[in-house]
């Protein structure tokens, strides 16, 4: 349209229907627009894309995630942009989801791929789950289960992989597979990452960290809505998001990715953020939880605490997924300062079940040696565990030295034990459990 509102000579009317052609000038214009939309997109798709799922679509970036809540079009987003350069001969791409399950559950990717494909010149493999198109060019249908199934595709060759609910895989197993993204010199395919998910699961942290807190525009972040996707019925769906409890309920949808699950046994409001520690604190106990592994959905958690009184302080958190040989780097850098900040630390380590557990702690001690350190077995449930700290939380009795770890730490616990998380909890559990098993000796300590 030009200045006047006027049809430039590259817009027709010809293919308009009767009914269109007392429209307004704008309004022609866009329905032409559509209508070309339609002509235009993939003839391997059923519908031409929403606005939302059209600009992420043509994004040029390597990087892009699409979504934030429920019923956004986010798995068709993720078919499409896959889809897109089947035409092209040499053209691979690979969608993936958490398990096998997810991928064939009916109206997951591989249901959804035969409703749009069955019948055309595309040939389908059940053995490999791939689709091969008539050019030669191919989509396959893969799965992370577990963080070593990674390798398995070692050996692959892709211009487009896609994840469907990102926040189902670590952050080890995304990038990972950028190691699979490549092609031949010369071509001119383009080399896209592309994700789609909802907030929460295993991976929120690192999803919203790299997608959707910088808004960086080499890694863009498209948000869709329920809203957004004219094809659902979205009265129904609506209704039936209601019915969940308020956390999901604005995860889903209002893809709120700040909205934490609250527990019950460390309110974040409770705890009290000091700038120093008394100079009456005379003993230190670092707790160590060495669930994490590199890539996993556990971390590995140290808390640093001590008590003045019948104050407890805690004045140090960190956590990571580490290797095993990273871990014990940090574990030794946090040894080392601790003892340079406050005499006498002790250190307490986790023991895991086990043979393979007891032979871990026994190479943290040795790993430690100079330091007092001991290692225990725990027993009972976390919660059981975490009961006797949350008491003293509860009644004001606990304060946080002001940290950069303050935020992580109580976003973990005041979610206990509802959260995805609960490392750092533990780690509290135990250091408390040490310090007060000497304090109640003394008489110091008693239940509020």
């Amino acid at each position: 349209m030009t200045s006047t509102g006027t049809l430039t000579s590259q817009t027709s009317t010809a293919s308009l229907p009767a009914f269109a052609l007392k429209w307004p000038v704008e309004k022609k214009l866009r329905a032409i627009q559509v209508m070309k939309a339609k002509l235009q997109w993939s003839p391997w798709a059923p519908h031409y894309p929403t606005p939302k799922q059209k600009a992420f679509l043509d994004l040029e970036a390597r990087e892009a995630f699409y979504g934030g809540a429920a019923g956004g079009g986010k798995s068709d987003a993720l078919l499409m942009a896959a889809l897109k350069y089947v035409d092209t001969p040499g053209y691979a791409a690979y969608l993936f989801r958490r398990t096998f399950a997810d991928l064939a559950l009916p109206g997951a990717l591989i249901d959804r791929a035969h409703t749009w494909l069955q019948g055309t010149a595309a040939k389908w493999n059940d053995k490999e789950h791939t689709w091969t198109f008539p050019s030669g060019a191919t989509v396959t249908f893969g799965y992370l289960e577990s963080e070593l199934i990674k390798y398995r595709y070692q050996g692959t060759e892709a211009q487009f992989i896609g994840f469907d609910e990102l926040t189902q895989f670590t952050e080890t197993q995304y990038l990972y597979l950028f190691s699979r993204l490549r092609r031949l010199a010369g071509s001119e395919i383009p080399l896209r990452m592309r994700g789609a998910s909802n907030p929460g699961g295993v991976g929120h942290d690192w999803v919203k960290a790299r997608f959707v807190v910088p808004g960086d525009s080499a890694r863009p972040f498209v948000p869709a809505r329920l809203e957004d996707n004219p094809y659902l019925d979205q009265l129904e769906y609506c209704a039936s998001l209601n019915e969940l409890d308020a956390v999901t309920r604005e995860q889903l949808l209002e893809g709120d990715w700040d909205v934490l699950p609250e527990g019950n046994m460390f309110k974040r409001e409770r705890a009290e953020i000091v700038e120093a520690i008394p100079a009456a604190m005379t003993r230190w106990i670092r707790y160590w939880d060495k669930a994490g592994t590199e890539g996993g959905g556990d971390w590995t958690a140290g808390v640093l605490m001590g008590m003045a009184g019948r104050t407890i302080f805690v004045l140090d958190a960190v956590r990571g997924q580490w290797s095993a040989a990273n871990r014990q780097q940090v574990m030794r850098q946090c040894a080392s300062l601790d003892a340079q900040a406050y005499p006498l630390v002790e250190i307490w380590v986790e023991q895991e079940p086990g043979s393979s557990g007891k032979e871990s702690a026994e190479n943290t001690i040795a790993d430690l040696a100079g330091y007092s350190i001991q290692a225990e077995t725990s027993t009972g449930s976390k919660v059981i565990r975490a009961n006797p700290f949350s008491s003293q939380w509860e009644v004001g009795n606990v304060k946080l030295l002001r940290g950069a770890w303050n935020k992580a730490y109580l976003d973990e616990l005041s979610a206990f034990p509802n959260g995805v998380h609960d490392d750092q909890c533990d780690a509290s559990s135990g250091a408390f459990a040490k310090l007060a098993a000497v304090q109640h000796r003394s008489g110091a300590v008693r239940h509020a």
